[in-house]
């Protein structure tokens, strides 16, 4: 069993990883029962495919994601509402266990054994994790030096810098470097939030927007853009280029002869969505980043001629604008400040509300329709990988 012993009067680590292998299975079985049936069996259908067959670890990485991060129709988890029925568990029971509810997702680096416990560092987050196996050290048999984990972490309750390994475990050799760093660059892209678990990597990611917006600004003239979709898109591919481009001489000769996509091949596709509209919206925001929007210049045209609020599709579109997660305060803010003149009557005559004002109401509005906005930090959308993956990505095991 583990090899560390907390503080005097403390349970020692050996102690809270074979509690947590207790909760867990308790956990799992809750989540197995036929409670929840009706949520887990399609998922694990779904993975399973046509043929119906599914590994034990694919099996075993779906339900551990559907305990820590399914969402339930009224939003809760598997956890939340074990939590909630178990009014036996004790206080240390607890805080470990809601200590699960942000696993760490990585793809990690095996830097070295230490006793019942392997060092790992993940490429995607940049940070050393102490991981350790409710099934004792024999979990890790077989992992060397050098080779590559991709599994979920969640930390030991009480015990500084000790991790655990959460649902299944897949084991890559050294060999496998260069698809494994792939691997990590795609997630950590696709999903900045993993590497901004780095409080480093915040201010390095909101240094580098910084730097692309004004190379952005430099190229396209401006920060807020409307244009066809074709010329949209023609734009933002022209721009990826150019700072493509403007970064090879940077480069070591490997990456610069490693570089990318032929002047054929396009960086940047706009999903159908958006392709279809009559126009696009690119603004590079110094908060929000780079994001686009459908139709906005219908938009901008019911801010700059406030009597088109009487027809159905200019109201329909604001309301989309307000309701649709996908779209944050931002273009709203950004053409009531463009238009101060005329924004008090849009949202009178579409709210039907002759008081309202938007510098009185205008902010309370938006933190009512999209206050998920509000209730998260503020991220770069830039991510930042660190040095190991830069070196595994260009080819430097």
């Amino acid at each position: 069993m583990a090899d560390v012993v907390q503080g005097a009067g403390g349970p020692s680590l050996a102690d809270l990883i074979e509690r947590s292998a207790e909760l867990k299975g308790e956990l799992v079985t809750f989540a197995q029962s036929a409670r929840f049936d009706k949520w887990l069996t399609p998922l694990l259908l779904e993975a399973a495919g046509p043929a119906r067959q599914l590994e034990e670890g694919e099996a075993v990485r779906i339900t551990d994601h559907f305990i820590l991060r399914y969402r339930l129709p009224d939003g809760s988890s598997v956890l939340d509402q074990f939590l909630a029925g178990r009014k036996d568990l004790t206080t240390a029971d607890r805080g470990m266990l809601l200590g699960w509810r942000d696993p760490v997702e990585g793809v990690f680096e095996v830097q070295r054994k230490d006793g019942d416990a392997v060092v790992l560092l993940n490429l995607v987050d940049d940070l050393e994790y102490r991981t350790y196996s409710n099934v004792g050290r024999a979990a890790f048999r077989g992992v060397l030096k050098g080779g590559f984990l991709h599994t979920h972490l969640v930390p030991v309750h009480s015990a500084d810098e000790a991790w655990l390994v959460s649902g299944a475990m897949s084991y890559y050799p050294r060999s496998s470097a260069i698809d494994i760093a792939q691997a990590a660059l795609e997630l950590a892209t696709s999903r900045p939030e993993l590497v901004f678990r780095n409080p480093a990597k915040i201010e390095q990611g909101w240094q580098r927007m910084r730097e692309d917006r004004a190379a952005f600004v430099e190229f396209c003239g401006n920060d807020e853009l409307v244009l066809p979709p074709a010329e949209a898109e023609n734009l933002l591919n022209a721009y990826y280029r150019h700072r493509q481009d403007t970064a090879v001489p940077a480069q070591p000769g490997r990456a610069r002869r490693r570089r990318s996509p032929g002047p054929d091949l396009p960086l940047f596709e706009l999903p159908r969505e958006l392709a279809e509209a009559d126009t696009i919206g690119v603004i590079y925001d110094e908060v929000d980043g780079l994001n686009v929007y459908a139709d906005y210049g219908m938009l901008r045209d019911l801010f700059a001629e406030p009597a088109l609020t009487g027809r159905r599709r200019h109201q329909d579109l604001l309301r989309t604008y307000l309701r649709e997660e996908s779209i944050t305060p931002l273009p709203v803010r950004r053409l009531a400040a463009a238009h101060p003149e005329t924004a008090n009557t849009v949202f009178q005559k579409l709210l039907r509300k002759p008081g309202f004002t938007w510098s009185e109401h205008g902010e309370t509005l938006l933190r009512r329709r999209k206050p998920w906005y509000y209730a998260r930090e503020p991220r770069p959308g830039v991510s930042v990988i660190g040095d190991r993956l830069s070196e595994l990505v260009g080819g430097h095991s």
